[in-house]
């Protein structure tokens, strides 16, 4: 996204944030975003659909990039301290991913932005896009989770508040209770726009959809069990499809058909779609699986299949927690493969189940994953920040 801010905000605008839409003069935010993602960009989906629901608020929600990665670090720091003088007052929403402020995921010059942001007196909002410190097992890894678990905790101190994606009790470095953090949600990348289709009768093909590929497939055992679940389905429910979309989806084909030859399941590979033709395919899909690791409310590409009020399996390390619990998802054991073969015929196969599940994720979606409802919180947090 292009950036929409001139450095200095409206002068005639309120210093505290609007608490209904009637009021002529809220107070603008900014958001703070490192270099761009490719080919799409998450974060700036997330900033984006935010900025419509809070504009719908009477908020007014400012998009600016910072250049780091064009012209390094020096150049982009006094870009910063210019483009920032007119941001006294105002909240700037930092949006934070290790590899958005670092090529190698160790971003200690992030916490130089917040003392520029600090001594600007602006309010210092960090948003964890990536709330927990990268896994693996090397040493490289391991040195890069102690960097990043003391970068958090850094960061945690120096802004007013801090957003967490997922519920502040499961952030590993973070005390259960903790006053400047609040978990809020992302809302799906996708806004409604199709009225999903209701269980199709036994002669219809059945789609199965996948809402992106991890690596294009070269990450794990995904493509594997996605393909397992498949030939299980097709074996049991004649006419089925398998259609993949989103990140790493054209990538991982090869792979895909690789893994489906010889069987009766119809692949389709779609690759990056826009967000309508996004909604379009899980609209009339039956069912969608996410097996790219397990499950949680900051996985926007999961919370489209809700948004669309399509049933979902899903892997998931223990017990769904609110607000998942309440959708329409069934969990299954990360890496159990027979479990999500199982639950895919099952979904698939029984009619009551599939009209339950599609009408249990109508009211979560409402309540806590469409951008009005997202938008609304973070309005409630800065009112009474």
């Amino acid at each position: 996204m292009e950036d929409r801010s001139s450095g200095s905000l409206p002068r005639n605008l309120n210093l505290g944030l609007t608490r209904n839409s009637v009021d002529p003069a809220p107070m603008p935010m900014v958001a703070l975003l490192g270099r761009r993602d490719q080919p799409t960009d998450a974060v700036e989906d997330y900033c984006r659909y935010l900025g419509e629901a809070l504009e719908r608020l009477g908020v007014a929600l400012l998009l600016v990039r910072m250049p780091w990665l064009e012209t390094g670090w020096p150049r982009s720091l006094y870009w910063l301290w210019h483009k920032s003088k007119g941001w006294k007052g105002h909240w700037v929403m930092v949006q934070y991913t290790a590899l958005g402020w670092s090529r190698h995921g160790v971003p200690p010059l992030f916490l130089v932005v917040l003392f520029f942001l600090r001594i600007r007196n602006t309010r210092i909002a960090v948003v964890f896009h990536d709330p927990e410190p990268y896994a693996g097992s090397r040493f490289v890894d391991k040195v890069r989770r102690i960097c990043q678990r003391w970068m958090m905790r850094c960061t945690y101190w120096l802004a007013d508040n801090t957003i967490l994606t997922i519920p502040v009790k499961d952030v590993s470095w973070l005390r259960p209770v903790s006053e400047k953090a609040t978990f809020i949600p992302v809302g799906a990348n996708i806004s409604p726009v199709v009225t999903p289709i209701l269980a199709r009768n036994g002669g219809a093909v059945k789609t199965i959809v996948v809402f992106g590929i991890t690596g294009g497939g070269r990450v794990g055992n995904e493509v594997l069990d996605i393909a397992f679940a498949a030939r299980a389905a097709a074996k049991q429910v004649p006419g089925i499809r398998l259609v993949t979309l989103g990140r790493g989806s054209a990538e991982s084909e090869s792979k895909f058909r690789l893994a489906l030859e010889g069987s009766a399941v119809e692949y389709n590979a779609l690759g990056i779609l826009s967000a309508e033709e996004v909604c379009r395919v899980l609209c009339n899909s039956d069912v969608s699986l996410f097996v790219r690791g397990p499950i949680s409310t900051q996985r926007g590409s999961a919370i489209a299949s809700i948004a669309c009020a399509l049933p979902l399996i899903a892997y998931a390390n223990t017990e769904l927690a609110a607000p998942l619990c309440e959708a329409g998802l069934v969990p299954v054991p990360c890496g159990d493969r027979e479990g999500l073969a199982e639950a895919t015929v099952k979904v698939l196969t029984d009619r009551k189940l599939w009209l339950e599940l599609h009408q249990r994720s109508r009211i979560p979606y409402e309540k806590y994953f469409s951008w009005e409802a997202v938008a609304s919180r973070f309005v409630e947090l800065f009112n009474h920040a």
